[in-house]
Formats: structure tokens, sequence, C-alpha cells
């Protein structure tokens, strides 16, 4: 090839970057950066919030063999294990924040630390099933999800992790979403019968303790951006729940697209041990209203606890209460601990029942129509305690 040759392909190299560099340069002119716009309640403290969560969100309804054994041997067994409390199920994380507007979830999780502890279900024998699972991820180490070992396993998700990145992949698909609340229940509790060899779940100890930040860490980042941990709450506060009586609870508008972990549970002690504040923690812990880890208070029942949780609510903690629970209310229609919920200014009101039970719609099943939801339907609404001047301001949305 000629120089000239040569010169004309490199003026025309030069021109032809030069206009790919402009056309990306136009494109993002075309396609400005437009900062979000509060709306009046993005304002509000998010402990001036009312939302629902579920309660044992990832819990599949018992397999139904080992249900109907478990009903005949009901009276060998502890009053927890009452398999009429059993008998509900739940939708996949991601449905529940899209079609119901739950906001906070529930995950129960044991210690796994070697893999394999939960991959054989022991009482499937007494039911003449398989005692092997052949699932994959029960073989791997780290916690998993489960309501009773070998006889409640029924999951969406069969380890912590997988349960995390649903909510971590929902979030990424809909930043603007109010903060969830993720309770997580650290249990260490299993099954004796005697005479059988079932499982013995392995408490949790340091390493357990650790193992929790490190597995949340995997799925939202070292960083924990998108968290709202202890120490953002705490800032210049020497404790936790100096800060929660302070009011430092961030804006909802600046928590958007956040998750918020709580534990309570066997994990609680060593996760506290050498950390009196949570300092360098991704999770809070529930603990009691003037303790210097505490921001966080649950209250379970809300009948006979309404008038305290009133009070911790007014301190300025953040609680949570149950609307339901063991099946009760949806057999009964009663509604009265649901009320009392709403009326306490519980932040996180947990239920079984964000949508009725199907069998509700029969006569003569023994079940009703009953359903958490607030009175207008709304996806969340502006505390009755804690944001009594508020109300009216605005719909909170998302």
């Amino acid at each position: 090839m000629s120089k000239i040759a040569n010169k004309l392909l490199l003026a025309f190299s030069f021109s032809l970057i030069f206009i790919v560099v402009s056309c990306r340069k136009d494109n993002a002119i075309e396609q400005p950066n437009v900062p979000i716009v509060w709306d009046t309640t993005d304002y509000l403290k998010i402990n001036q919030l009312q939302v629902i969560g579920s309660h044992n969100s990832y819990r599949l309804k018992t397999y139904e063999p080992m249900y109907n054994f478990v009903q005949n041997i009901s009276g060998l067994l502890p009053a927890q294990y009452d398999p009429d409390g059993w008998d509900y199920t739940h939708l996949p994380l991601e449905e529940q924040f899209s079609d119901y507007g739950i906001r906070s979830v529930e995950l129960d999780i044991y210690n796994d630390p070697n893999g394999g502890l939960f991959a054989t279900r022991r009482a499937n024998g007494l039911i003449n099933e398989p005692l092997a699972t052949g699932i994959a991820e029960l073989q791997a180490p780290g916690m998993k999800m489960l309501h009773v070992p070998d006889f409640d396993y029924m999951t969406n998700y069969y380890t912590f992790v997988s349960a995390l990145t649903a909510i971590k992949n929902w979030s990424d698909e809909n930043p603007r979403h109010i903060p969830i609340i993720i309770h997580i229940e650290a249990k260490e509790d299993g099954v004796s019968l005697p005479g059988f060899s079932l499982t013995v779940p392995v408490p949790y100890d340091a390493a357990a303790a650790d193992a929790i930040d490190t597995e949340i860490k995997s799925v939202f980042g070292e960083d924990l951006e998108n968290v709202i941990t202890p120490d953002k709450l705490r800032g210049n506060y020497s404790t936790l729940s100096e800060a929660a009586e302070n009011g430092a609870w961030p804006m909802l508008g600046d928590a958007r697209g956040k998750v918020i972990f709580v534990m309570q549970g066997g994990a609680v002690d060593p996760y506290l041990a050498g950390h009196p504040v949570l300092e360098n923690r991704a999770v809070f812990l529930y603990s009691d209203a003037g303790n210097p880890e505490t921001a966080f208070v649950i209250l379970n029942n809300a009948v006979s606890d309404e008038a305290e949780i009133q009070q911790t609510v007014a301190a300025g903690y953040m609680v949570r209460t149950r609307s339901d629970a063991n099946t009760d209310e949806a057999r009964s229609g009663d509604y009265s601990a649901m009320n009392a919920a709403f009326t306490s200014g519980a932040h996180i009101i947990s239920t079984d029942y964000y949508k009725p039970d199907p069998r509700g719609v029969a006569g003569d099943s023994g079940w009703t129509d009953f359903q958490v939801r607030f009175p207008n339907g709304e996806l969340a609404r502006i505390n009755p305690v804690s944001a009594a001047d508020k109300q009216g301001i605005g719909e909170i949305k998302e």
C-alpha cells in the first residue's frame, strides 16, 4: 500500500472514532440523570411507619404424609409441635413483596458448618419414605432454612443465602421500595422421640455468629451499602438504645431500596459477645428496651402486650408483634389480635395470612376468610403512635 493510501486510511479511522465518540456523547445528553423527587411521606422517619410482614416466610405446608403421621402422634410431642399450627403455606418472597405488599419477612436458620446435617430426613423412616433427600444445596456447608428438623422441612429456600439472593434480586429490580426488615430466628431446637435417632442441631458459637455476617455480605456486599446496620443507626451515640430514644432513625427517602436485619434465638449471645453495641455487625438484635444493644424489641402478643408496645414505640424503639398465631385466627375469624396490633403502633405486624386460606370460602370447612391488611388496603401506613401528628400527610408508596 502507498504512503498516500496509508495516510488516507489513518485519517478515515480517526474520523470514524470521532463520530462514534460524538454519538455516545449526544446520547448521554439526550438521557439526563433526573434526580428523584421525594414524596411528602419520604420525610417521615422509618420508625414512623407501620408495615405488614409474613411469619416463617420461607415455609411451605408440611409434606402431607408426614403431617398426617404427626397428627397421630401429637400427644408424644411437646406442645410447640402441634401440627394444627403447621397448616399454612407461603408464596415465594418475590410474590409476597410484589403482590401483597409484604415489607418484612422471617427466616428460620439452622447452623450447618460442615454441610449435610439436614440432607437426611430421619423421621421419613417412620412413614416409609426415603431418608436421603438428594438435594445438593443441603450437602454444602452453611446456614439452612427449615421449620422443624426431620418433620417440617418443606421450604421455598433450602439455604439462607438462596433466600437472601431472592430478596436482593427483587430489591435491585425495585430500588424505591420501603425498606425490608428481615427477621432472623437462629434455631437450635430439634425433636426427640424415645428409641429413634433423629437430627441433633448444632448450637451456635462464635464461628457461627461470624458466619451469619459472612453469608449476608456474600449477597449484599462487603460494604453493606444497601443494608441499614447498627453502626449506621448508632452514629455518634454511645449505644443503640440512646440512638433509638433520640430518634436517630433515617428518613424513608434515604432508606428506600435498603434492608434491615434483626435477629432472635440461639445465635444472639455469641453474636453480641465482643460487640456490646453491635459494632461492625450486620444485624440488629431483639432485646430489652434500655440495653445498650437495643433498637428493636419483640412483643408478640398484641393483645396482652398492647400497652407495653405503645410505651416502647413512644420511647423510640421499633417493635415487632403478631396479628395471628398457630392458624387459630384463620379458623375462628377473630380479628382482635390484628386490631390490637394496628392500634398498638407496632412497626412490624407479622402474619401467616396476607392472603386468606382458600379453604375459608368453603362452607363447614372449619376455616374463615381471615386476612391481615390495613383498613384501606395501603401498602404501609403512618404509625398511629410514633407519628400521631403526621396522619393524613400522604400515601406511602412502594
